[in-house]
């Protein structure tokens, strides 16, 4: 091999790192934005499925009554106790749990299966618990519970204040593992009768030009209204498309629209038939985390229910009320989730209320995106309800089990007409606010957050401070929130 002169060596050596540097190949400044810091290491990684922009699967609200005691359906978690069983709060006797049933086998009452589609499978209930960091405990002497303490709380309607929550989004969106769609580009849709008067639970489908599936679904909400977010719901190929078209139908009397993308006008279709409202429907769940942190949650909760029904059953037009409860953990608990179906015995739903323990969790993340999906496709929802989901809890969902995703389960929760309350509870991290945020919006809900008098420690007692990214926002006991949530959803139906 014929050897170079050190003097041509140098050279070629020095040419070589400017080549490299040139490329940013390993170069100082390259290498120091792709390490994450020391305190990150090792960092943390999650193979998160790509956005699904195929129709969700749901089944369309078709039960008739909700006059029964709760029943009860779990999905075991793997660890201690998973052989629980539920005592029947009426007659005192012990039955099994039952496994998680098919979407659209739920009740005899579930006839209309005309949106029917296989539910993603249930997460295998044995598998490993995922390593993340352990969820932050507040000190003992700061969660002991305290029934007479009141709890106050913050909402934010994001869809009134739509360019701040935008704003909110490009502030906090980076770096958090959680699941985006673009609701960017929104259009109103409003639905009334012959008399201007909005139309409630109108069904409503978008299409693609020339398409006969729809692309989307959703239900009218009390105001006549759907909020369309083409960018959240239209796959890549079809992102250009300019025309959408609106069908819209109820009781059998349909009509349509076209969506112009770009309008600034609200998309408005006319029924010429829609029934006066003499006593309203409500179905009303409230949705829990019922991991170790959520003691003090949940014992104020079980000790407000009593007051806060009544005042809702006294809310104009005396609403023909369902309760509804899914309480979840997570996997290596004794359950995953503990569904009870709607039943209109209050004393019964305080029953199984009162059963509901915190214990489990360990890790940050829990079983969220599983008890979306039992609240969305495993209750037996009622026709011409106005539906409604209060979610109670402090961390994020896993996004690496494999099973259902929240981004999905909203988009089903506004095809059955179903709106989440999504409630953050002391400790709640950015990652929790962003998921919250994006499952009320999406379905034109409210995110409403704990707050105290020192907005970074729960255990100062009540105030108006928080450590959520929120600008102008109302505060009351949390209970009394509720009841105004109830009332300002009801107040927009058009009496008969």
């Amino acid at each position: 091999m014929m050897k170079l002169p050190r003097r041509l060596i140098v050279p070629a050596a020095v040419s070589a790192l400017l080549l490299l540097a040139s490329t940013g190949f390993d170069s100082p400044v390259a290498f120091a934005r792709s390490v994450p810091p020391p305190d990150a290491w090792p960092p943390s990684w999650q193979d998160t499925p790509s956005a699904d922009f195929s129709p969700v699967a749901f089944a369309a609200p078709s039960a008739n009554h909700c006059h029964r005691l709760p029943t009860t359906r779990e999905v075991a978690g793997g660890g201690r106790g998973q052989d629980e069983r539920e005592s029947d709060s009426a007659g005192g006797k012990r039955r099994p749990v039952h496994g998680p049933m098919a979407e659209g086998k739920l009740s005899a009452d579930k006839k209309d299966m005309s949106h029917e589609a296989s539910a993603p499978p249930a997460p295998a209930a044995v598998a490993p618990v995922p390593s993340h960091s352990p969820k932050p405990q507040p000190a003992p002497s700061a969660r002991q519970p305290n029934l007479a303490a009141t709890v106050t709380a913050g909402v934010v309607d994001d869809n009134a204040d739509f360019g701040e929550y935008l704003a909110y989004r490009d502030r906090r969106a980076q770096g958090l593992e959680v699941r985006q769609r673009d609701v960017s580009e929104r259009y109103p849709l409003d639905v009334v009768d012959a008399a201007g008067r909005p139309v409630h639970d109108a069904e409503v489908a978008i299409q693609r030009v020339g398409v006969a599936e729809p692309v989307a679904w959703a239900r009218t909400d009390t105001a006549g209204r759907v909020w369309i977010h083409p960018k959240a719901f239209l796959a890549p190929e079809f992102a250009n498309e300019q025309r959408l078209g609106i069908a819209v139908r109820k009781n059998g009397v349909q009509s349509r629209a076209m969506l112009v993308r770009g309008q600034k006008q609200a998309v408005q279709v006319q029924l010429d038939r829609a029934a006066a409202v003499a006593r309203p429907r409500l179905d009303l769940v409230f949705m829990i985390d019922a991991t170790g942190s959520m003691g003090d949650e949940i014992a104020k909760l079980k000790a407000s229910m009593h007051a806060m029904s009544q005042q809702i059953a006294q809310l104009p037009g005396r609403p023909d009320i369902c309760y509804g409860l899914v309480a979840y953990r997570d996997r290596g608990d004794a359950y995953l989730t503990r569904t009870h179906d709607f039943t209109d015995n209050l004393g019964a739903f305080q029953g199984v209320l009162a059963k509901v323990q915190a214990d489990g969790g360990g890790d940050t993340p829990e079983a969220l995106n599983e008890a979306l999906h039992e609240t969305v496709h495993g209750l037996a929802w009622r026709t011409d309800a106005v539906r409604l989901a209060v979610m109670v809890a402090d961390a994020p969902p896993h996004l690496d089990y494999g099973g259902p995703q929240y981004d999905r389960d909203m988009q089903a929760a506004l095809a059955k007409g179903v709106k989440l309350f999504a409630v953050g509870a002391s400790g709640l991290d950015p990652a929790g606010e962003y998921v919250f945020r994006q499952m009320a919006q999406y379905t034109a809900g409210r995110f409403v957050f704990l707050t105290y008098r020192d907005g970074a420690d729960p255990s100062s007692g009540p105030g108006g401070e928080t450590v959520h990214d929120v600008r102008q926002y109302s505060v009351q006991t949390l209970d009394r929130l509720v009841v105004r949530l109830v009332g300002d959803e009801l107040a927009k139906l058009p009496r008969g």
